[in-house]
């Protein structure tokens, strides 16, 4: 991993951690994107059906196969010294098996804690998040 894409070398802002991880993200490192995630992360990439441990890291490795183009903005943040709500406009460009791109978007919500060396991570990932998504 380079260390341009090292999850502790990121700035310290959820703004920050953001743009970082749609540049990680949007590098295709598996290892990179997983760090950061706390331990013990939720995702919610399918409504209604939340994925930690394991099965979450194997969803995410096996979805970055393919190589989605991820672009997000933040929406409204709303920052404690440990712990952040992100809402985020997000838009994905998924390649099809017929060449072409499958352009899945929405509104998300994310929560971010701060680890120990200062650095937020996703504690939830819920990019359908509001309800009008679902």
């Amino acid at each position: 991993m380079s260390d341009a894409l090292n999850a502790t070398t990121h700035p310290g802002g959820v703004a920050e951690h953001l743009e970082h991880f749609v540049k990680t993200f949007n590098s295709g490192d598996f290892e990179a994107v997983n760090a950061l995630y706390t331990k013990d992360a939720v995702s919610v990439w399918e409504p209604g059906k939340p994925l930690s441990g394991r099965a979450r890291e194997e969803e995410l490795a096996e979805f970055m196969k393919i190589k989605p183009v991820l672009t997000a903005k933040i929406r409204e943040s709303y920052v404690t010294t440990d712990t952040a709500l992100l809402i985020t406009d997000w838009r994905l460009d998924v390649p099809n098996e017929a060449g072409g791109v499958e352009v899945l978007e929405g509104i998300g919500t994310d929560v971010l804690r701060r680890d120990t060396e200062g650095k937020w991570r996703y504690a939830v990932d819920e990019p359908f998040g509001d309800p009008r998504n679902k």
